[in-house]
């Protein structure tokens, strides 16, 4: 097992992507923190039923004194965090719309999420890892950045400050031996994108055509990469986004 007695948090990880990393992370051995806002206890026990160690916990990333709390009930439950998966977001229930029209309050709700948000979770848990002299921080961003997505500018924009975050935090942390990545998922057939009524078949297509893969993203195409960048096996490497598309963009 890659990631035996290491201690992950997953935001985001109650359904969706964020589960199926919850889910991988525990395979390879790693304790869970299945952390988000909505019900937790479905993930708790997928994990649990595969013989895996977990503590559910609800967490409003875009609250400091929530993420604080994350990392205090971690720290209790298991005395050390190895891995923090950001990947709490808001997305799928997102409508696509030029950008004249996005309310204000839209805006801000998409950055306090998911820009603000990674950026607490990172400050919540840094005392801990800088105090093991080692940590991996991995944060989920979009291939929407790449593309410079539009009618979904508040999206991509956020997504675009997770990258920036992430090279200037691997900067600053790299001293306390703490690895900073991200990972860049296409469209993926999650579950929370196939309740959203937003998106049509026709656009799922269009997505697929883009791909030198001609198929749908599945949750567990991006196993690999999340497990690698949590694992020993990426100790020297920060400050880098992982495009995990098919081959729709390159960068």
């Amino acid at each position: 097992m890659r990631l035996k007695d290491k201690v992950a948090i997953v935001t985001g990880s109650a359904r969706g992507l964020g589960k199926a990393y919850a889910l991988a992370l525990s395979r390879e051995g790693a304790k869970v923190v299945i952390a988000d806002v909505l019900d937790t206890q479905d993930a708790k026990a997928a994990i649990e039923e595969g013989g895996g160690e977990a503590l559910a916990l609800h967490v409003d990333v875009s609250n400091g004194e929530s993420t604080k709390e994350m990392a205090r009930q971690t720290i209790e439950r298991f005395g050390r965090i190895d891995v923090l998966i950001n990947n709490a977001a808001l997305f799928a229930n997102l409508p696509k719309r030029p950008f004249y029209e996005i309310p204000d309050q839209e805006w801000d709700n998409v950055m306090l999420v998911n820009l603000k948000g990674t950026f607490l979770c990172c400050k919540a848990v840094y005392p801990q890892m800088k105090k093991q002299g080692k940590g991996k921080i991995i944060n989920i961003s979009s291939g929407m950045f790449f593309k410079g997505a539009p009618l979904m500018t508040h999206y991509t924009t956020s997504k675009g400050g997770v990258v920036g975050m992430t090279r200037a935090m691997a900067r600053e942390v790299g001293g306390d031996g703490i690895n900073v990545n991200a990972i860049a998922p296409g469209l993926t057939a999650s579950e929370a994108l196939q309740d959203n009524p937003h998106f049509t078949k026709e656009m799922a297509q269009a997505t697929i055509n883009s791909r030198c893969f001609k198929r749908a993203e599945e949750p567990e195409d991006l196993i690999g990469a999340v497990v690698f960048l949590a694992s020993e096996e990426s100790n020297f490497m920060t400050g880098q986004t992982i495009v995990v598309d098919g081959g729709a963009y390159f960068h």
